[in-house]
Formats: C-alpha cells, structure tokens, sequence
C-alpha cells in the first residue's frame, strides 16, 4: 500500500486574520484536503484551522496532541494513518514546525519508517528577527531557553557574548513571555556597553517592534514587551 504524506503546517505567530500577508494559498490547498493532524495545543490547532477556512466542522476532524506530557507509546502510533495510505499534518502553536518546537520527534519517526516529509513555507520568528537584526546571518547560533537560575544565567549570557566577539556569530535566544523582562534586565547588568542586542518582538503582527542598539544606549530605553512573543539578538 502507498504511504501518505506528513505536511508540516506553519501557523501565524499570534492571534491575526491576516493569514494571506504570512501564508501562501497553496498551504490552504493542502490543509483543506487533511483531515487528521498532530498538534502541540488543540485549541490553537482548531482555531487555525477554522481560520484557514477548512470545509470540514472540528468533529470531523482527528486531533493527536504532541507535548511533553504525551507518552512515547502513543507518539509511535501517530504515524500509523500515513502508513496506511492518508497524508496528515503537522502544526505548531505558532510559527513554524519543529524549530523551538517538539515535532521533530515525529518527523524522525517518518524518516525512520521511509515517510514522505514535505515542509510549507511560513513565518519563523528566529530567521525573521535574524533577517531584520542587522547582525551576522553567515554564522549564528539558537539556544532556545535560557537557564532560569540567576547565576547560570550571568554564566551563560557571558559565555555568548565571548563566542560572539571571538568568532563573529550571531546568539540568538528565546524567553517565556513572562520573564522578557527579568532577561533583559540581566543583560544589560551583564553585557559590555558596546555590545548589540536586537529585542524582536510580536513579529509579523500589527504592533510588530523591531531595534538593534548598543547595551549602552538600551540602558536608557523603557521598554514594554513583557508577556508578548520575543526574540532577542546579542551581537559584537
């Protein structure tokens, strides 16, 4: 029997209607055709998909939820309906698939049982922000979350900004919305004044802000991002 496909589904990076300014027509074609999804947050996922304008109700839809609260038995049978000859997505809460995101676990079980994995185009707030910073986009580095313990955290912002000055690459970062703040205030305790930080936040959305400024010159900057999506950027 010939296997199905796994689509991997780009979502906005926060709550608009504008779909078209961020997504091409050709994923809706595919969306409207599937009717079984493995998703990070079923609440999202429904209300994506009901803004694509699916021609299908929820109910008849099949929703597989992937956190990390989902057990590893039932992730190896997620894929079983593509193995069976069905195409199936996979979403993001926000942006695109994998990256920042659990499913890779999923799309290393379709290439380990010979699935065929089609990424869509969509927004990614990493490259976004990377696009827009002004900083190296030659050599860069994600390290997702950084460590919460106050003193990891002066350890490792140090550690960044060394690698940066020593080898030119761009850090890249996240931060649970709720913490922008606390991570910004210790980054410009730490960092050397002529150190670049580029703080991205609600990319792509209307209130988008984007700025690249020296520490010295955020030190007098009030800032106001706090429980709103950000990426921030550190840079020599």
């Amino acid at each position: 029997m010939k296997k199905g496909k796994l689509y991997l589904i780009p979502t906005t990076l926060g709550d608009t209607d504008k779909l078209d300014k961020v997504l091409p027509d050709y994923n809706r074609e595919i969306v409207s055709k599937l009717d079984e999804f493995i998703v990070e947050q079923l609440r999202t996922a429904r209300r994506f998909l009901r803004k694509m304008g699916h021609p299908l109700s929820i109910d008849e839809m099949t929703f597989y939820e992937l956190n990390k609260h989902t057990d590893d038995l039932e992730i190896n049978a997620y894929l079983n309906p593509v193995l069976s000859g069905k195409s199936m997505g996979l979403l993001s809460e926000a942006g695109t698939p994998c990256v920042a995101d659990p499913g890779s676990v999923i799309v290393q079980l379709a290439h380990e049982k010979r699935i065929e994995v089609v990424p869509l185009v969509g927004p990614n707030s990493i490259i976004l922000a990377l696009m827009a910073s002004g900083f190296n986009g030659q050599s860069f580095v994600f390290h997702g979350y950084l460590p919460v313990d106050k003193n990891t955290l002066v350890k490792k912002i140090r550690e960044m900004e060394t690698v940066s000055r020593s080898a030119h690459q761009t850090q890249i970062f996240i931060e649970t919305p709720y913490r922008n703040l606390q991570l910004f205030d210790k980054l410009v305790e730490t960092c050397r004044t002529d150190t670049k930080l580029c703080i991205a936040t609600d990319l792509t959305l209307e209130r988008e802000i984007i700025k690249t400024k020296t520490v010295a010159a955020w030190k007098k900057e009030t800032v106001n991002f706090h429980k709103k999506p950000t990426v921030f950027l550190l840079y020599f």
